[in-house]
C-alpha cells in the first residue's frame, strides 16, 4: 500500500533535480560533499523533495549508483524527501529496486521516494554492458512497474518477497521524456513527472493524455503532474547569464555524442542562453530560467498558468558550488508564493 495522495490547496511545491555534478578538475568525491551540502540547503530553504538521477557512462554525472548517494543524503539531512527520479527500470530487476527501497524506507521511514522510467539514462554500448537491458524489452515497463508494487504490498503469502520493502509505503511516481509515460502513469494512477528540463517538445502533448486518461486510484485521488525545470539565477542578470554557459557547453558536448565534466563559465556560449519566452512553449526543446530573481519569479509562474504544473523540480548545472548554493537561495525565494489557477 502506497501513500494516498490529495490536493488541499493550489500553491505549487518546489523541489530539487540533483545528478551529483562532477566539475571539470574534480571528482567523484567533491560531488558528493557538494550534494550533501546543497540537500542541507535546500532542506532549510523548504524544498519539498531532492532527487537523484540515474545515468551511466557520463563522466559529469556520479549519481550512477542512485541509491546509495540516496542514502548518503537523507543520512545528513531530517526532514526533506529524498529520492530518485528517476531509477531506469529496464537495468534493474523488479526484486532489486524494491530491497534497495524497501531498505531506504526502513532507514530513513517517511521521506522516501521512488521515480521509475522506462529508458536505459545511458547509450547504446553501456546499455549493453548493464546486462538486463540484453533480456528486457523496454516496452515491458508496466509490467515491470506492477511487478515492483506487488512486492511493496503487504501479503505475506508470496512465493518471492521483498525483504525488506513488503509492506512499506513508498511513493510511486511515473517519469517520462513521451507520451507513454503519461500513458502509463495515467492508466495507473500514478504521479507523472515529465523531464521538460531535456525534452520540452513533447510536455504539452503528455501532460494533456495524462489528465484526459487519468484513471483514480487507491494511490492518488486526481492528477498530479510535476514538471523538471532548469534554473540558473544570480545576482544580477549578467552573472546568470554567465553561469548558465557551462550547462549549455556540457549539453552541446552531449548532443554531439561526447560528454564531458561540467565545464566552467564560457562567454562563447552566451549566445546559447535564450530567455523564456523568447520561444513558444511548444516550440521548446528544454525549459530553462536564467536570471535575477524578479525574472525568475516571472518565469515561474507564467510557465504555472500554461501548464497548471502542481510541482516544479529544479535542475541546476552550475560549475561553482558557491553560485549553485546562491541560485538556489534566490530560487527559493523566487517561487515562495507560487500559485497554480484552478
Amino acid at each position: 500500500m502506497l501513500i494516498k495522495w490529495s490536493i488541499v490547496d493550489y500553491m505549487v511545491r518546489l523541489s530539487v533535480l540533483d545528478l551529483a555534478p562532477v566539475t571539470q578538475g574534480s571528482n567523484a568525491a567533491t560531488a558528493f560533499r557538494h550534494s550533501l551540502d546543497y540537500a542541507r540547503h535546500a532542506e532549510r530553504l523548504g524544498f519539498h523533495r531532492y532527487w537523484l538521477a540515474e545515468h551511466h557512462n557520463m563522466p559529469g554525472i556520479a549519481s550512477a549508483a542512485t541509491a546509495i548517494v540516496i542514502a548518503h543524503v537523507a543520512s545528513g539531512t531530517t526532514s526533506i524527501r529524498v529520492g530518485a527520479g528517476g531509477i531506469m527500470l529496464p537495468n534493474h530487476a523488479p526484486l532489486v529496486v524494491a530491497e534497495q527501497f524497501g531498505t531506504l524506507e526502513s532507514l530513513f521511514p517517511g521521506r522516501i521516494d521512488l521515480g521509475l522510467g522506462r529508458a536505459p539514462g545511458t547509450d547504446p554500448m553501456t546499455a549493453h554492458a548493464l546486462r538486463r537491458t540484453l533480456a528486457t524489452d523496454p516496452d515491458r515497463f508496466p509490467e515491470d512497474v506492477l511487478e515492483l508494487m506487488e512486492y511493496f504490498s503487504p501479503q505475506a503469502d508470496h512465493a518471492i518477497r521483498a525483504v525488506p520493502g513488503e509492506g512499506l509505503r513508498i511513493p510511486i511516481y511515473i517519469l517520462g521524456s513521451s507520451t507513454f509515460g503519461a500513458q502509463v502513469a495515467a492508466a495507473m494512477g500514478l504521479p507523472f513527472a515529465f523531464a521538460s528540463h531535456f525534452a520540452a517538445a513533447m510536455m504539452l502533448p503528455a501532460i494533456e493524455i495524462y489528465r484526459a486518461g487519468f484513471r483514480p486510484s487507491k494511490y492518488l485521488s486526481q492528477p498530479y503532474v510535476m514538471l523538471g525545470i532548469n534554473v540558473v539565477a544570480g545576482d544580477t542578470e549578467d552573472e546568470a547569464r554567465l553561469l548558465a554557459t557551462s550547462a549549455r557547453e556540457s549539453f552541446a558536448s552531449l548532443r554531439r555524442g561526447m560528454p564531458i565534466q561540467l565545464p566552467p563559465p564560457n562567454k562563447a556560449y552566451e549566445k546559447d542562453v535564450v530567455p523564456f519566452g523568447a520561444v513558444p512553449l511548444e516550440q521548446m526543446q528544454l525549459v530553462a530560467f536564467v536570471g535575477t530573481e524578479s525574472t525568475i519569479a516571472e518565469g515561474l509562474q507564467k510557465f504555472i498558468h500554461a501548464t497548471k504544473a502542481d510541482e516544479l523540480i529544479a535542475a541546476s548545472h552550475i560549475y561553482d558550488h558557491a553560485a549553485r548554493v546562491r541560485s538556489l537561495q534566490i530560487l527559493a525565494s523566487a517561487g515562495s508564493a507560487l500559485t497554480r489557477p484552478n
